[in-house]
């Protein structure tokens, strides 16, 4: 029965997503970009150094324990958890796929201008962030949606938000990662991808059942372990294939604008589908517009906002242009070059066998060798999945007590857990073209009100840049 559903329902969730990616969410996350890209003359660029000092100064694997609310460490490491997931793995596997290595050009340069836009994001939480008389603090887009715009379309626009976050990330966003886990750890150790679910749910539950205090002091150690882990790997991959270095980048930036040289079809269907694969994932991958990481951000105890800020700034650049970026060069100098399985495309017999799930582990099993390829890919998306489930729990909880929290803020919570433990279970049962599908669409209706806000609060962070010293 499941499957007849998934079947039904594919094509016309495929059909919404495209329209949304094409012609709407292109537009609106570089258009959001570069707007504040402009008005913040470059923070992006300006601000680069300050935000890696304010980051390294803040680095702690045993932070300072809060009552309330997290240390600046803390809550980067609970929005790059969030960031650095799947969308850096299987996602940009399937940009690559579809849309050519050309691709990762346009994750690229959505990355630059998502710098700007996640600045005003982190900023406008803390801005607009309530810290009740018990130090209880409230905070993220639904709080600066409300504070833009007053009266029936405030509400309307932070509940369509609310409900499009508790589905996309708290509930079908689990399921991509809970679904990447199962299947990969299925691939490499071949354990049903059930039993790593029920593991999975055990742990989770442990965790969200913590509350903040848990799930921080969880994230500021996973992370950075994490991250070092899957860069010592792709930078011995990288150094082995040295040669092919030059020929990889060649290929990105020729890629970027003649698609069509490696995909196929037309010049114009084809740049479309470049550019589109690479808004669509690079949005899913470092979600700057998409209104998730704010949730953390105004969480932290920081002198100012925009200190959080240029911080925030430093989880994009660190999942899309470290983390995302070795793995996509790894893929293509492995697999696109010359003497790779894919130097003409995605094209043929191939494409039977490689898909973007199983892209990442043939690439790293070219030099590691099958099996060892296989189980170091297993064991880096198993830690960047499970650290982006506890996030996006809390992301879509957050959202939960808005909505339900006067009504009953102690069973809205169990409600809302009991059901993401129960999705998280389901991911690893259903196939992952259709829950990636799902999980778009829900990520692409997110962008349209926090974008909304952020244009409508332009001011508001442009203040915050000129007094940032004060």
């Amino acid at each position: 029965m499941l499957t007849s559903v998934e079947h039904t329902l594919y094509p016309i969730v495929s059909k919404f997503n495209e329209c949304l990616s094409n012609y709407i969410l292109v537009f609106l996350l570089l258009g959001i970009g570069i707007w504040y890209t402009i008005k913040t003359k470059f923070v992006q660029i300006r601000c680069f150094k300050e935000g890696i000092k304010n980051t390294l100064g803040e680095i702690n694997l045993f932070g300072k324990k809060h009552d309330n609310g997290m240390s600046s460490f803390q809550a980067l490491s609970t929005a790059i958890a969030s960031q650095v997931g799947t969308g850096n793995i299987v996602g940009a596997s399937g940009a690559i796929l579809v849309g050519g290595p050309g691709a990762i050009f346009w994750m690229w340069l959505i990355a630059f201008f998502g710098m700007a836009t996640i600045y005003a994001e982190a900023t406008l939480a803390l801005e607009t962030r309530i810290v009740e008389k018990d130090g209880h603090i409230k905070g993220g887009p639904v709080y600066y949606i409300t504070h833009a715009f007053k009266g029936k379309f405030g509400k309307f626009l932070a509940g369509f938000f609310a409900i499009a976050i508790i589905l996309a990330l708290g509930f079908m966003g689990t399921m991509v990662q809970s679904n990447s886990i199962g299947f990969t750890m299925q691939s490499a150790f071949k354990v049903p991808a059930w039993s790593v679910g029920i593991i999975l749910v055990i742990i989770c539950a442990f965790i969200f059942l913590g509350g903040i205090k848990r799930l921080a002091s969880v994230t500021e150690k996973i992370v950075p372990i994490m991250a070092l882990f899957f860069l010592i790997g792709a930078i011995i991959i990288l150094i082995i294939r040295i040669t092919y270095i030059p020929e990889t980048f060649y290929m990105i930036f020729k890629y970027a604008f003649h698609p069509q040289a490696i995909i196929g079809g037309s010049f114009g269907t084809a740049i479309m589908i470049a550019i589109s694969q690479g808004a669509k994932r690079g949005l899913f991958s470092n979600e700057a517009g998409m209104g998730s990481t704010p949730h953390a951000h105004a969480l932290a105890h920081v002198k100012n906002p925009h200190i959080q800020g240029t911080v925030a700034m430093m989880g994009v650049f660190m999942d899309t242009f470290v983390i995302l970026t070795l793995n996509a060069l790894v893929i293509i100098s492995t697999l696109y070059t010359s003497d790779g399985l894919l130097a003409n495309g995605y094209v043929g017999e191939i494409t039977n066998v490689l898909t973007k799930t199983n892209l990442v582990q043939t690439a790293f099993g070219t030099v590691f060798g099958n099996s060892i390829g296989a189980i170091f890919v297993a064991i880096c998306l198993m830690f960047f999945a499970f650290s982006t489930i506890l996030s996006w729990n809390l992301f879509g909880k957050i959202n939960t007590t808005y909505l339900f929290g006067k009504i009953s803020p102690k069973w809205s919570v169990v409600i809302y857990t009991t059901i993401s433990l129960f999705f998280i279970m389901i991911g690893t049962l259903v196939s992952s073209d259709f829950v990636w599908e799902v999980t778009d669409m829900f990520n692409n209706l997110m962008v349209i009100p926090n974008a909304i806000a952020l244009f409508a609060l332009t001011g508001m962070v442009v203040e915050t840049l000129k007094n940032k010293d004060k």
